[in-house]
């Protein structure tokens, strides 16, 4: 099938501070979190782009994030589908306890339904 939506699991090792494109900059505390994205045509190849570590252009939120050194994905979860189901497994883990929005607007720029697609889990 190849099509559906994602989950990125991605630690970040140390505060850092970062331009996300049009968002502007901001501070990532230390920590765990969640990118929730989707593709509807090769959903592998674009998990692999968002895993790579070689130079490439900064073509959605995420890309300006990963491509900090003290940032890395330690987990992938795949939800194959031919619908778009991004927002119900984004929704889903906001209604956990201990995860928060720290970007509003990041990887949501096209989505009326969630304030962001980054989740941050806070680890107590």
């Amino acid at each position: 099938m190849n099509s559906g939506s994602y989950q990125l699991y991605i630690r970040i090792n140390k505060q850092i501070k970062l331009r996300i494109g049009a968002l502007g900059s901001f501070i990532f505390p230390e920590g765990s979190y969640v990118y929730t994205g989707s593709a509807m045509k090769n959903l592998l190849q674009r998990v692999e782009r968002h895993k790579s570590k070689t130079n490439k252009k900064n073509r959605w939120h995420i890309d300006y994030l990963l491509a900090s050194p003290d940032v890395e994905i330690f987990e992938v979860k795949i939800y194959e589908s031919r619908q778009r189901k991004e927002c119900y497994h984004n929704q889903k883990l906001l209604r956990k306890k201990g995860t928060f929005i720290p970007v509003p607007g990041f990887g949501s720029s096209d989505c009326r339904d969630c304030p962001a697609h980054l989740v941050w889990i806070r680890n107590d």
